[in-house]
């Protein structure tokens, strides 16, 4: 009986079980390493949160652009002011502020969990 051998399986001897090579990947070591070296990333913020930021990001823009183009649309009917003061706001608000203010959001979290995790690590190390 003849063996073949074949790239990935590689014996040593004759009567010696078969070993199975697996293939080097370095992408996966590297990104094995870089998520054991990131901490772990906070929650997604609840929906409550998520709408104080909302909040955040509408309720300047509105009153911006109402002071902005009142003078402007001061003859409009409402329903057409609204409709450009929306078609501007809403745009604005989630393509460019709510983004920024959920980053500045998640930063204050990521920094929040760094102390809790320091400042847990250092109570475990204190003598009971």
């Amino acid at each position: 009986m003849t063996t073949q051998a074949t790239p990935d399986i590689a014996t040593a001897e004759a009567g010696a079980p078969a070993v199975v090579q697996a293939p080097a990947f370095p992408q996966a070591t590297a990104v094995a390493q870089a998520t054991a070296a990131t901490p772990p990333r906070p929650p997604m913020p609840s929906v409550h949160v998520r709408a104080v930021i909302t909040w955040l990001a509408i309720f300047p823009l509105v009153s911006i652009g109402m002071l902005a183009l009142g003078p402007l649309m001061d003859s409009w009917h409402p329903v057409l002011r609204a409709l450009l003061l929306t078609a501007l706001v809403v745009p604005v608000a989630v393509y460019f502020v709510v983004p920024k203010l959920m980053a500045g959001h998640g930063h204050l979290a990521r920094k929040a969990a760094q102390r809790n995790a320091q400042r847990a690590a250092r109570n475990s190390d204190l003598p009971k």
